[in-house]
Protein backbone atom coordinates (compact mmCIF):
# COMPACT_ATOMS: atom_id res chain seq x y z
CA UNK A 1 0.00 0.00 0.00
CA UNK A 2 1.70 2.99 -0.82
CA UNK A 3 1.29 6.59 0.82
CA UNK A 4 -1.15 8.86 -0.71
CA UNK A 5 0.28 12.19 -1.92
CA UNK A 6 -0.79 15.19 0.19
CA UNK A 7 -3.89 16.99 -1.89
CA UNK A 8 -3.42 20.87 -1.17
CA UNK A 9 -2.25 23.66 -3.82
CA UNK A 10 -1.82 27.01 -2.02
CA UNK A 11 -1.08 29.69 -4.46
CA UNK A 12 -0.85 33.44 -2.98
CA UNK A 13 -0.96 36.74 -5.03
CA UNK A 14 0.19 39.84 -3.84
CA UNK A 15 -2.50 42.81 -3.51
CA UNK A 16 -0.43 45.26 -1.66
CA UNK A 17 2.09 46.07 0.66
CA UNK A 18 -0.35 44.76 3.45
CA UNK A 19 -2.87 42.37 1.72
CA UNK A 20 -2.13 38.94 0.24
CA UNK A 21 -5.13 36.21 -1.75
CA UNK A 22 -4.21 33.24 -0.61
CA UNK A 23 -6.25 30.46 -3.12
CA UNK A 24 -6.54 27.20 -1.89
CA UNK A 25 -7.38 23.93 -3.69
CA UNK A 26 -7.69 20.48 -2.55
CA UNK A 27 -8.12 18.97 0.99
CA UNK A 28 -7.25 20.54 4.08
CA UNK A 29 -6.65 18.07 6.63
CA UNK A 30 -3.77 16.53 9.16
CA UNK A 31 -1.68 16.14 6.38
CA UNK A 32 -1.72 19.38 4.71
CA UNK A 33 -2.36 21.81 7.55
CA UNK A 34 1.08 22.63 7.98
CA UNK A 35 1.50 23.94 4.56
CA UNK A 36 -1.20 26.37 4.84
CA UNK A 37 -0.08 27.60 8.39
CA UNK A 38 3.57 28.57 6.95
CA UNK A 39 2.14 30.16 3.84
CA UNK A 40 -0.24 32.31 6.28
CA UNK A 41 2.75 33.36 8.66
CA UNK A 42 5.11 33.93 6.35
CA UNK A 43 2.34 36.78 4.90
CA UNK A 44 2.04 38.19 8.38
CA UNK A 45 5.73 38.18 8.65
CA UNK A 46 6.65 39.72 5.16
CA UNK A 47 4.29 42.74 6.66
CA UNK A 48 0.92 41.64 4.71
CA UNK A 49 -1.62 41.95 7.73
CA UNK A 50 -4.65 41.81 5.87
CA UNK A 51 -5.17 38.01 4.62
CA UNK A 52 -8.04 36.77 2.07
CA UNK A 53 -8.10 32.67 2.03
CA UNK A 54 -9.60 32.28 -1.25
CA UNK A 55 -11.80 28.62 -0.31
CA UNK A 56 -14.12 28.18 -3.49
CA UNK A 57 -11.33 25.18 -4.45
CA UNK A 58 -11.47 23.51 -0.87
CA UNK A 59 -13.26 20.62 -1.03
CA UNK A 60 -12.50 18.92 2.48
CA UNK A 61 -11.62 20.87 5.69
CA UNK A 62 -11.20 18.68 8.96
CA UNK A 63 -10.17 20.17 12.25
CA UNK A 64 -6.73 20.16 11.96
CA UNK A 65 -7.70 22.99 9.10
CA UNK A 66 -9.53 25.18 11.55
CA UNK A 67 -7.18 25.32 14.06
CA UNK A 68 -4.86 27.05 11.35
CA UNK A 69 -7.75 29.61 10.54
CA UNK A 70 -7.61 30.26 14.49
CA UNK A 71 -4.09 30.83 14.78
CA UNK A 72 -3.77 32.72 11.62
CA UNK A 73 -6.81 34.98 12.43
CA UNK A 74 -5.03 35.57 16.25
CA UNK A 75 -1.63 35.80 14.52
CA UNK A 76 -3.15 38.69 11.43
CA UNK A 77 -5.19 40.26 14.54
CA UNK A 78 -2.23 40.95 16.82
CA UNK A 79 -0.38 42.65 14.20
CA UNK A 80 -3.02 45.00 13.59
CA UNK A 81 -4.72 42.99 10.41
CA UNK A 82 -7.14 40.36 10.34
CA UNK A 83 -8.32 36.90 8.14
CA UNK A 84 -11.21 36.95 5.89
CA UNK A 85 -13.00 33.75 3.99
CA UNK A 86 -13.69 33.96 0.71
CA UNK A 87 -16.51 31.66 -1.09
CA UNK A 88 -16.54 28.18 0.82
CA UNK A 89 -18.61 26.12 -0.88
CA UNK A 90 -21.37 24.18 1.28
CA UNK A 91 -19.36 21.77 2.75
CA UNK A 92 -16.55 23.78 4.28
CA UNK A 93 -19.26 26.49 5.06
CA UNK A 94 -21.23 23.55 7.13
CA UNK A 95 -17.88 22.89 9.08
CA UNK A 96 -17.33 26.82 9.28
CA UNK A 97 -21.43 26.97 10.96
CA UNK A 98 -21.07 24.49 12.84
CA UNK A 99 -18.08 24.80 14.75
CA UNK A 100 -18.92 28.63 15.29
CA UNK A 101 -15.70 29.99 13.22
CA UNK A 102 -18.33 31.99 11.42
CA UNK A 103 -18.97 34.20 14.27
CA UNK A 104 -14.80 35.22 14.65
CA UNK A 105 -14.46 35.41 10.85
CA UNK A 106 -17.64 35.49 8.69
CA UNK A 107 -17.21 34.60 5.59
CA UNK A 108 -18.21 36.61 2.42
CA UNK A 109 -19.45 34.85 -1.25
CA UNK A 110 -16.52 35.99 -3.05
CA UNK A 111 -13.16 37.25 -2.98
CA UNK A 112 -13.83 40.45 -3.86
CA UNK A 113 -16.48 41.17 -1.21
CA UNK A 114 -13.27 39.82 0.78
CA UNK A 115 -11.13 42.10 -0.44
CA UNK A 116 -13.48 44.94 0.15
CA UNK A 117 -13.91 44.00 3.92
CA UNK A 118 -9.75 44.26 3.90
CA UNK A 119 -9.64 47.55 2.18
CA UNK A 120 -7.95 46.01 -0.72
CA UNK A 121 -10.42 45.67 -3.48
CA UNK A 122 -9.21 47.39 -6.47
Amino acid sequence: MSEREPNLDVHVEIRDARTAVLSVRGELDMETAGRLDEHLAEQVGGGRHHLVLDLSELGFMDSSGLNVLIRSVHRAREAGGDLYLAAPNSAVRRILEITGVTTTIPPHDHVAEALAAAGGGR
